[in-house]
């Protein structure tokens, strides 16, 4: 099952599960809601191809007391509703949970309109947003359960890339992966199976979050030997570069961002052609860590 598939199972479930869980949608991902819209017509909402009123609709039903998923594609929820974003959920300081599908650039037949690297940075210039980047299909359900279950705000970022294995998914936590005498090398959601081939042989610390804010500036002080840090995300590069500034803030350190560039690719492609284009393939990694390391000065 993939994750998108798993998103859907997942809140159909809490919707079995939980009176007070509501689900709004624009079209997208209908096909996996037919049993959660048969059993609770009355907290399933569909309003079309209508993406500011699906953010408004499901800060209303927070009003009420409800606990909402919003569901659309990440370019259509956060990029082209960002102003009910802010307005809809923090102005009127109330929670909700926006689950994303589209990634970066799942969907690159798409074109432009419906490629979202910009999602992540977008939704942290907003106050009291967790973030989580699951990277597997298992994850996607820890994630949305935790979310679901509190009454925060909470950016659910669904992609098809998947690595081959779970972790454990704590809000703002980072799971240890490796340890090593090097640099520490961060990868975010579906980047760790990437970063791991990219980085066999090579004596680095390995940290993968599933969540990526509440940033975890202890785990990465805790695995930290050189002051050298290599941030790998799945979206724009750089997203997450002020923060690790932040934990390291009282020693000299280098940070190498590694990400989706800005540059915008015209040509439609492949998912994975796109990773390779970014250089977020195992090869394309390969050669930024090593060439980081190399230009490195060895701690005393």
């Amino acid at each position: 099952m993939n994750p998108r598939e798993r998103f859907a199972r997942t809140v159909t479930d809490l919707l079995d599960e939980d009176r007070s869980v509501a689900l709004v949608y624009a079209e997208i991902s209908g096909q996996l809601f037919r049993a959660a819209e048969r059993r609770h017509p009355d907290r399933v909402v569909n309003v079309g191809i209508r993406e500011q009123l699906l953010v408004n609709v499901g800060a209303g039903m927070a009003l009420t007391g409800l606990r909402p998923v919003v569901h659309t594609f990440a370019s259509f929820l956060v990029e082209r509703a960002f102003e009910q974003v802010k307005l809809g959920f923090n102005h009127q300081d109330v929670g909700g949970v926006l689950v994303s599908a589209g990634g970066s650039y799942d969907n690159p037949g798409g074109g432009r309109t419906h490629q979202a690297p910009g999602d992540v940075a977008l939704i942290d210039t907003l106050p009291g947003w967790t973030i989580w980047t699951p990277g597997h299909a298992d994850e996607v359900e820890a994630a949305l359960r935790t979310a679901v279950a509190g009454d925060g705000r909470d950016y659910v970022r669904v992609a098809e890339q998947q690595n081959s294995r779970a972790h454990p998914v704590q809000p703002g936590r980072m799971h240890v992966v490796r340890r090593g005498g090097r640099a520490t090398v961060v990868a975010v959601g579906p980047m760790l199976d990437p970063v791991l081939a990219a980085t066999a042989g090579l004596d680095v610390s390995v940290l993968y979050a599933s969540s990526i804010r509440p940033f975890d500036a202890a785990a990465l002080r805790s695995v930290l030997w050189v002051p050298d840090v290599v941030l790998v995300e799945p979206y724009l590069a750089g997203t997450s570069a002020r923060l690790v500034d932040e934990a390291l803030v009282d020693q000299p350190h280098r940070v190498l961002s590694l990400g989706v560039g800005r540059e915008e690719l015209r040509r439609y492609g492949t998912a994975a052609e796109h990773q390779a284009a970014h250089r977020l393939d195992p090869a394309g990694l390969r050669r930024s860590i090593a060439g980081f390391l190399e230009t490195g000065v060895s701690a005393a």
